[in-house]
């Protein structure tokens, strides 16, 4: 209970911070639940229906970022996703998102979870935005401690 606090609490922190109208982070489940990915917290959200959002690896925007470990920037769902395929992404669906940015969080080299920063309106989520929140992930979020494999 004290973790989920901790979580939900640096969550709004971050959505104030960063101005945006959405805020998420989706976690890993374990491997005896295959590494599904669920949206846990919510920042901003109209509804609860994230809760019910269930993703495999290279599915949505968390399992794109989950399964390459990079941040992804969509600034604009109409343009670069359309209609048609946004089913594919049914957490701009179902929050009504326009514009979107997520991360991964890292945790001892692996990527334990997404985080994903969005616009309902005009706004669109900037490139200085999606490096900004990288920044903060970077020291850590929470329980993830930020540190993700390095190559020499």
């Amino acid at each position: 209970m004290k973790n989920t606090v901790a979580f939900q609490r640096e969550l709004d922190l971050a959505r104030e911070t960063f101005g945006f109208d959405f805020m998420a982070l989706a976690l890993v489940e374990s491997a005896e639940h295959n590494y599904v990915i669920k949206w846990k917290y919510a920042s901003g959200n109209k509804n609860d229906r994230y809760k019910r959002i269930v993703l495999q690896s290279g599915k949505g925007i968390a399992g794109m970022v989950f399964k390459i470990g990079k941040p992804l920037l969509i600034p604009s769902i109409e343009q670069v996703i359309g209609s048609s395929s946004l089913f594919n992404y049914p957490i701009a669906q179902s929050e009504s998102l326009k514009s979107m940015g997520a991360v991964p969080l890292w945790n001892d080299q692996r990527v334990e979870g997404v985080l994903l920063g969005a616009f309902r309106g005009e706004n669109q989520v900037t490139n200085e935005q999606l490096q900004a929140m990288v920044e903060l992930t970077r020291t850590g979020f929470r329980d993830l401690n930020g540190k993700e494999m390095t190559t020499s």
